[in-house]
This record gives C-alpha cells, structure tokens and sequence, in this order.
C-alpha cells in the first residue's frame, strides 16, 4: 500500500522532528531550572494549548466540508505539531539527568553549570555558561556541555589554557574567572 492512503496513526512513532545529537555516554545533562521550563512548557501544550485547539478544530469539523474549511486544516496541521513537540518534550524529560551546580560554588574548576570568562588567542575575553543541550542559548552567552569550545574547557582551573581544535587549525584558551549560582538556603 502506498504511503499517500496511511492515517497518520499508523505513521511511525518517529516524528521526523530533529532532536540534538546523542551525547557521549547518552547523558541528558540539564540544570533544575532547565528542566523546569521544559516541564512547564509540556504542561502548558497538554493542559491549555491542544485542549483549545481540539474544541477548534471540533467545531470546524461539525461545519460540514473540511476539504476547503481553513480552521479545521489549520487547526489539525497545529494540533499534529503541538502532539510532535509534546512527543519531544517527553522523551527528553524522561531522559534528563538533573546536575545542581550549586555544589561546586566557590570552586575554581569548571565542570556543568559554570559561568566563566575565558580569553583567546587574539586576547579577546567571553564569558559564557556551560548548559545542557536542552537549555543553552548561544544569543544569551549559554553553550552546551557538549560543543567543542565547553568540552575543551570542562575540568580546568583558574589560569590554566586550554587547546581548541578549529577548522583552521588550534587555537588556546586561558581561563580567566571560574563561577557556580551559590546554594539554595531554603532547601
């Protein structure tokens, strides 16, 4: 049978979706407030966004011809990426390795979770906090555990310097300032 006549329930479990590279050791590294907003966000699809984009497209349906109905077509083509990203967020979470980095605060070694300024060969200083792969955001200074720059810098000390393997060859980092949140006092 052709692929063109399947309900889409009977596609592969797989969305299709791009989800980040496998990390060694299959480690889903991420902070409690990572973790917590990619809760909060499948939360917020399975109880407020798909139950309202179910009554929508219910009410298109009961309109009559869905072939040319644009809140129906519409609203499906939403619902089947809202059920693909909580698919996503699912399996990630199930995943997830929760690291408080809190403990390591006062330390002067950089493991995940640390906020450090680092200098390059050209003396130009960065400061950017090692995440998971989950939560980093490179426009707000984040990198993943897992890109080459963190994984070049992870275990080292205040002044140590570090080799970064580039396309056009190596280049060294010396690392300036080493930082972790300081512990919850509730807890």
């Amino acid at each position: 049978m052709s692929k063109a006549f399947t309900k889409e329930s009977d596609q592969d479990e797989d969305d299709g979706s791009p989800s980040p590279a496998p990390v060694p050791g299959g480690k889903n590294y991420i902070t409690r407030a990572g973790y917590d907003r990619l809760r909060a966000e499948l939360f917020t699809l399975i109880d407020d966004e798909r139950p309202k984009i179910v009554d929508i497209v219910h009410w298109a349906a009961s309109n009559g011809d869905r072939s040319e109905n644009g809140d129906y077509l519409y609203g499906k083509k939403r619902l089947r990426e809202i059920d693909r990203r909580i698919r996503f967020l699912t399996r990630r979470l199930e995943i997830a390795e929760v690291v408080d980095a809190s403990l390591h605060h006062g330390g002067d070694q950089v493991f995940f979770g640390a906020t450090l300024t680092y200098a390059d060969d050209a003396g130009a200083e960065t400061t950017v906090t090692i995440l998971g792969v989950d939560e980093a955001d490179s426009g707000q200074g984040q990198i993943s555990w897992v890109s080459p720059v963190a994984r070049a810098l992870l275990k080292a000390k205040v002044g140590d310097v570090v080799r970064l393997v580039v396309p056009g060859g190596t280049q060294e980092l010396e690392v300036l300032s080493v930082s972790y949140p300081a512990p919850d006092s509730s807890a």
